[in-house]
Order: C-alpha cells, then structure tokens, then sequence
C-alpha cells in the first residue's frame, strides 16, 4: 500500500467513526428527548451545555432504575380518587387550606408508589422518568403552594393549583384526569363518578 493509499484509508476510517460517533449521539439525544418530553427541554435550558443536560438525564434514569416502585392496588386507587373528590369540595369552602391538603396528598400518593418525598428537587428528578409530561404542573402547583404559606397568593392562583396538583395526581394514579371539572365548577354527582372508577 502507498503512502497516499494509507492517509486516504485512515481518513476514510476517521470519517466512518465521526459519523456513528454523530449518529450514537443523535440516537441517544431522539431517545432522550422521547422519554421525558418537555423535561428534556428543562433541565437543557438549566444545565451549562447540552451534554451536561444530558448526563444529568442519564443519571436520573439509573437512580430511577434502582427504585422499588409499585402500582396501587385497585382499592387504594378508589380511597386516593375519593380523597381527592372531597378535597375539590372542601375548596369552595377553604381555598388556602385545600392547597396545602393537595400538596400533602400528592405527597401521600408519591410515597405510596415507591418514590422518594423527602427534598423537592429530589421529587422532581425521580418523577421525571415515568412522569415528566406531568411536571411543569407539579412545580406550577408547588409554586403557589409557597407563595400561598407566605400569604401571596390569590384564589385563582389557589384554584389553579389544585388544578395542576390534579395533573401529575391523575397521571401517578394511571387516571383520566381526576375530577375533570375545576374545583369550583363541582358537579353533583362527582363524588358517585369517583367511586365508579
């Protein structure tokens, strides 16, 4: 073989591998991507670069993996969907207090599924595998939820966090959404449709 046959091989070879190394790393990206959705998006616009955003995504997959989750049982599925339809009911009456019930319920439910609920972040991270289309509603909820414990929050603030608290409390269910009316639009025969489910 030639000098020139060589430096042509080698570059040919060079150029192969840039090209699976490009499409190993746009395959892991798509697969990324898919599986957390619009958290994928997050946590790229709160990391430095992209590859850090990435890793930090890869690192909650393998926490997640060693976690020991489990689905509710059938009557512990009606109890949480029951508990919720009383909390929409207790709003109309206290607004502020319910918020602070929704959080403590979701907080229960999380529990019970297996994840951890000690620091927020923390929450976030672990629910973000199975449940990141959920999450900006869990810290939109979470968010009034503080503002509310320091007084700031109006009752459409409050109705709208009930309203995200629902979400991600619906999707750790394995629900439609519960109670598909706001809380202040309570039909009367929701608490009869909560315990057909």
């Amino acid at each position: 073989m030639s000098p020139t046959q060589i430096v042509v091989t080698v570059l040919v070879i060079l150029l192969v591998a840039a090209v699976v190394a490009v499409a190993v790393v746009a395959a892991r990206r798509r697969a990324l991507r898919q599986r957390f959705g619009p958290e994928y998006d997050h946590v790229v616009a709160e990391r430095d670069s992209r590859s850090e955003a990435e890793r930090e995504l890869r690192d909650r997959q393998r926490r997640h993996a060693e976690l020991q989750l489990v689905p509710l049982a059938p009557d512990a599925r009606a109890r949480y969907a029951e508990a919720w339809e009383e909390l929409q009911v207790r709003f109309i009456d206290s607004p502020a207090e319910t918020v602070g019930q929704a959080d403590e319920l979701v907080t229960r439910l999380i529990a019970e599924r297996g994840y951890p609920t000690g620091d927020f972040s923390d929450q976030i991270a672990h629910l973000s595998v199975d449940h990141a289309r959920t999450l900006s509603h869990y810290r939109d909820a979470h968010d009034i939820h503080l503002r509310n414990s320091r007084g700031e929050a109006s009752t459409e603030d409050l109705r709208q966090a009930v309203v995200h608290y629902r979400a991600l409390f619906a999707d750790l269910l394995g629900d439609e959404p519960v109670g598909s009316h706001t809380p202040q639009q309570r039909r009367p025969d929701a608490a009869q449709d909560a315990t057909n489910r």
